[in-house]
């Protein structure tokens, strides 16, 4: 049984989309979202002390961009050990689990 409250509507889905059959689901990326985020964390650390070794030679007097890259590093880093933690307490749940 089939109800079709507008038909109109269901000829613009065939239509502007496709068919509602074509729409894919996301992929799954999530270790590669995992390995682009330690990538961009190690860079912005990298970047950090850079900064930093440039302003204690005397290259860098802008104190303001050290801080903002301290920053941004520090940030990216507790946001890492945020999903490292939310990870192992997954693991971990799943480790309790009875089959």
């Amino acid at each position: 049984m089939s109800v079709n409250f507008n038909p109109s509507f269901n000829s613009v889905l065939s239509t502007k989309l496709g068919g509602v059959n074509s729409i894919k689901p996301p992929e799954n990326n999530t270790g590669k979202n995992l390995i682009d985020g330690l990538r961009k964390t190690n860079e912005l650390m990298n970047v950090e002390q850079a900064s930093i070794s440039d302003m204690l030679t005397g290259k860098n007097q802008d104190i303001n961009s050290v801080v903002a890259d301290v920053a941004k590093a520090d940030m990216s880093f507790k946001l890492l050990v945020g999903v490292r933690d939310k990870l192992v307490a997954a693991y971990k749940e799943t480790m309790k689990m009875q089959i």
